[in-house]
């Protein structure tokens, strides 16, 4: 049976924050782009493998250190481009080898599959989402249940508000999302589960939001995330 869409998506859990780092297999050229190379990077090029392909490309969706540590040593056997968004490279402040700064909206080749960055700031100033297909790669903007924290350096609560309202209302429910951390029952969701389960997607009102993100939500969840049902208002 043949695959309907022109790219496979493979997950790798590494690393002792449970990170996704995700390959993008695109059919027609056997090349690829790694999500967040970070940790293990032998299990990366070993997946790579496997599966025949070449690394072309490498999508950062923010700067922060448990997605990024693998990118020297990747870089050492793979002759990748870097992409990120403009806000991210100044926020970060590092001199990349071989960058191509974007914009959101901006779209990305890998072969013949197209990718488009979404800017969805919150966690980071530059915090990006991947969009191919049906499919949505969220980093640390959004967790199966849960979504990336606004406290560390570059969080903005009130933007995570507007980005997280911004993805529930612009993009077709049955999206699949793909998230930065396994800390949910299962590794993906669609965001039509998220609407209805996701207590951060649950809120209308910005004030409340942020004192739920800042002050509540880490001293009553733990992992693995669960639904909550939206069944009030927050």
């Amino acid at each position: 049976m043949s695959n309907p869409t022109p790219y496979s998506i493979h997950a790798l859990e590494l690393g002792p924050m449970e990170n996704f780092i995700y390959l993008i297999h695109d059919h027609a050229t056997d090349t690829a782009a790694v999500v967040d190379p970070a940790w293990e990077v032998p299990e990366i090029n070993a997946l790579a493998q496997r599966l025949g392909v070449r690394i072309t490309d490498v999508l950062l969706t923010h700067s922060h250190h448990d997605h990024i540590n693998g990118i020297d040593e990747l870089l050492d056997t793979h002759d990748a481009r870097i992409h990120l968004l403009k806000p991210e490279a100044q926020f970060w402040g590092r001199q990349l080898a071989r960058p191509q700064l974007h914009h959101g909206g901006d779209r990305i080749r890998v072969g013949e599959t197209e990718i488009e960055a979404l800017h969805t700031p919150g966690h980071t100033p530059g915090s990006t989402c991947y969009r191919l297909g049906r499919d949505l790669i969220t980093g640390d903007t959004l967790f199966v249940f849960g979504c990336g924290r606004c406290d560390l350096s570059g969080g903005d609560p009130e933007q995570m508000f507007q980005t997280l309202k911004g993805l529930r209302e612009g993009l077709p429910e049955d999206t699949v999302i793909h998230p930065g951390h396994n800390y949910a029952e299962k590794p993906t969701s669609t965001l039509k589960e998220q609407a209805e389960g996701n207590p951060f997607m649950c809120f209308t009102e910005v004030d409340r939001f942020v004192h739920y993100r800042m002050h509540e939500h880490d001293r009553i969840r733990e992992t693995p995330y669960r639904a909550i049902p939206c069944d009030h208002d927050h």
